[in-house]
């Protein structure tokens, strides 16, 4: 086998906003990955990296790019060398996965990609100001999402109390879902979950920042809301850590990013984890191109959930990558006649 990888940039269409940060831009970078007997075939995979959240994003992500490229064969045949690098293990998977397919971008054939069942996602609705919020809000009831996701933590609570007060009044029936991000401290987190059960809240991502594992397992055991966790997953790659984690917090759902959760391996090993604990859980894109988001929504259709995904994020983006993927209201879909378009990227040379 023989690889390479390049970068591209993608530009939103918007400012998103999270109680982290503001992004205007963002850096991805592609493996492709083809037999040196047909290089005219090959198969694409993108390692997302999630700047200021990835435990990959160090000094020498693009060095270990080369070396893996270099010797492809070697990660190829055992990608747990890649553990503490899970945006480049999840290129490397679904690179091969797509080229074992014949590099039609086809990794995980099902009814999902056959055009015939599209996968439930939430309508996600992102920070902004007050009124920019209730904007995107009003939005997602009118494509009668039947399960919507606010980002919380980015404005002042009372006026976040009012926007979810809004989409009760006008939509009493749908799920509603909660990302806080980490933005509540240990000391007002309870009051605040305390003020939310009015809600009907399905549940809450990360109310308290990662790594305070004590915290998070009382409010595991004492809040009136289930909770998700979602950065707390992120740079536990050995599989006696991750357990060690679950068993102590003892999370109602964990959320996955394979990007961020050890690529597809990886996210499986936590998806068997969280049953021994009897937790649940969900599929999170986070932040890819088309690229990314196609192999993470194909290998979702087949784990057979039934629960909404939070699947999508590649509307977000002024110059993603086309593809047959699509989304409508709350359905995210492939059109098996739709088109690939790659476009002419900058591969580097060995």
């Amino acid at each position: 086998m023989q690889a390479t990888w390049c970068k591209y940039e993608l530009f939103f269409r918007f400012t998103a906003i999270t109680s982290r940060e503001r992004m205007n831009r963002k850096d991805t970078y592609y493996i492709k990955i083809s037999d040196q007997a047909d290089p005219a075939v090959y198969g694409i995979g993108e390692a997302g990296l999630f700047r200021g959240l990835s435990c990959d994003d160090r000094p020498g992500y693009e060095e270990m790019l080369d070396t893996v490229c270099r010797a492809i064969d070697t990660y190829l045949e055992n990608p747990d060398l890649l553990a503490d690098w899970p945006s480049i293990r999840f290129a490397v998977e679904t690179a091969a996965l797509d080229l074992r397919n014949n590099g039609h971008r086809i990794l995980y054939p099902s009814a999902w990609t056959e055009g015939r069942e599209p996968i439930t996602i939430n309508g996600l609705v992102w920070m902004g100001d007050r009124e920019t919020m209730r904007e995107r809000i009003a939005r997602k009831l009118a494509d009668r999402c039947g399960c919507v996701k606010v980002k919380i933590g980015g404005i002042e609570f009372d006026e976040e109390i009012d926007l979810l007060r809004y989409i009760r009044s006008q939509a009493p029936e749908i799920t509603l879902r909660l990302d806080a991000n980490g933005a509540f401290t240990p000391q007002e987190a309870d009051e605040k979950l305390r003020r939310l059960t009015e809600f009907d809240i399905h549940s809450i991502e990360q109310p308290v920042r990662a790594g305070q594992w004590q915290e998070m397992q009382r409010l595991c055991r004492t809040s009136p809301i289930p909770i998700a966790l979602d950065e707390e997953l992120i740079g536990l790659n050995d599989s006696e850590e991750k357990r060690r984690m679950l068993e102590t917090i003892r999370p109602q759902y964990i959320v996955l990013k394979p990007t961020l959760c050890g690529g597809i391996g990886g996210s499986e090993e936590w998806i068997r984890l969280a049953g021994t604990i009897g937790a649940g859980w969900w599929i999170t894109s986070a932040l890819e191109s088309d690229i990314g988001l196609n192999a993470i929504a194909q290998w979702t259709a087949t784990l057979g959930s039934d629960m909404p995904q939070g699947l999508g994020t590649g509307q977000l983006y002024d110059n993603n990558i086309p593809s047959p993927l699509s989304v409508s209201g709350d359905r995210l879909s492939y059109n098996p006649a739709g088109k690939w378009e790659i476009p002419q990227l900058a591969w580097k040379q060995f």
